[in-house]
């Protein structure tokens, strides 16, 4: 069997994060079987953004990557000695990447309640709400988190690569609508704070009071004003700070916990299921196929809800484990009865589990969990088993 050399896998990583594939934990001095070979990075159109974090993270050591447009860490330590610490710890990620949308005015519950595929009615002052944005279609554009920070105020977080196709979407269905659509994204970094431990560190620095799941509320921590999230994207206890950039080096200073980048952020979702948009998402796939069907409130009359109303979907997005051997990746065709009928849109090592995890689209007969499947991996069949959401349960662990 070929092996490739770390600084190899390396930069084929870097190609990977660029183009919204998941990436294997990489320990140093690792060798690893030859990657999927991936496109080529485009011609350097325009110089890498970097998050008010930057300095910090070239401090740490961290080996950093282009990722939409940005220079972000994609580990520190390591993927894996990341991703425990978040899963028996504590580690803080820079995600100020994410871009941001403000809506307020008068007519901003409507129009919200418009574009967005969950129901905004029920989103109270202080809440947080996780929702879909479609095409008339029901094509997904992206997928969303949305703060009530007023009675007509809200803040929408963005993918980073879809931010400003979001705003410009947002922005060109606001006409009849009383509201004002801002791009807010220069407003704000954003540090995400994960894992058993999180609330207890965030303590020590707050001054007020931490929301619960799925809440917002204002707060001072290290003597900065910042927007205290509920929210996450690990599976674990946490919160995610919206703080002034020049305000992040000093929160990010204070919490003084295991950075942790983009590497383990992936590993971390994959095990407990969370959609990434450019893999499990995308224009060609609705939100009724992803599983995203309990965010999508038809009645509302959201744009793509029509296409969406009866809607039978012929494949599902479900996830899987190897039973044996083998890693894996994007792209890979899943074989059901030994014939090629759906596909990897996520695939990686799991840290916690010790296999092979990923989720893939597979035609409805063959969505029950249990049902048993192959995964072609670079022309080797591995055996799998469909399963459950979530991959990895702590309380099984």
């Amino acid at each position: 069997m070929a092996v490739w050399p770390l600084t190899d896998v390396l930069k084929s990583l870097q190609k990977r994060l660029l183009f919204g594939a998941t990436i294997p934990p990489i320990a140093a001095g690792a060798y690893l079987e030859p990657p999927v070979r991936s496109r080529p990075l485009p011609p350097a159109t325009e110089t890498l953004r970097r998050t008010p974090l930057f300095d910090r993270h070239r401090a740490a050591g961290a080996r950093l990557v282009p990722f939409a447009g940005w220079e972000m860490p994609v580990q520190y330590e390591g993927i894996r000695q990341e991703h425990v610490a978040v899963r028996t710890d504590v580690g803080a990620f820079d995600v100020s990447h994410m871009g941001e949308v403000e809506t307020s005015g008068p007519g901003a519950e409507r129009f919200l309640q418009r574009v967005l595929s969950n129901d905004v009615s029920k989103l109270a002052v202080g809440g947080a709400q996780y929702s879909v944005l479609c095409r008339d279609d029901g094509g997904v554009l992206d997928d969303l988190f949305t703060y009530r920070l007023g009675d007509d105020r809200y803040l929408t977080v963005t993918n980073a690569g879809n931010h400003e196709r979001d705003f410009a979407w947002l922005a060109d269905h606001a006409d009849g609508f009383d509201v004002d659509v801002r791009d807010a994204a220069a407003d704000y970094a954003m540090i995400a704070l994960q894992g058993p431990r999180a609330r207890a560190v965030l303590a020590a620095h707050l001054e007020g009071e931490a929301p619960p799941r799925m809440r917002v509320a204002e707060a001072r921590v290290a003597g900065v004003d910042c927007l205290v999230c509920g929210t996450g994207y690990t599976g674990e206890d946490g919160v995610e700070l919206l703080v002034p950039p020049d305000g992040a080096a000093a929160v990010w200073d204070a919490l003084a916990v295991t950075p942790v980048g983009l590497g383990a952020r992936d590993t971390l979702r994959l095990e407990v299921c969370f959609h990434l948009y450019g893999n499990d998402l995308s224009e060609d796939r609705n939100p009724i196929e992803a599983g995203l069907g309990w965010c999508c409130k038809l009645d509302t009359g959201f744009i793509g809800s029509d296409a969406l109303r009866g809607f039978e979907p012929t494949e599902r997005l479900v996830p899987f484990a190897f039973t044996g051997p083998g890693i894996p990746r994007p792209g890979n065709p899943v074989l059901v009865d030994g014939e090629p009928r759906g596909v990897v849109t996520s695939g990686s090592h799991s840290p916690c589990l010790g296999y092979g995890i990923g989720m893939a689209y597979v035609p409805v007969d063959a969505a029950a969990p249990g049902t048993h499947v192959e995964v072609d991996v670079r022309g080797k069949r591995r055996r799998a088993e469909i399963r459950e959401k979530p991959l990895y349960n702590k309380e099984d662990a």
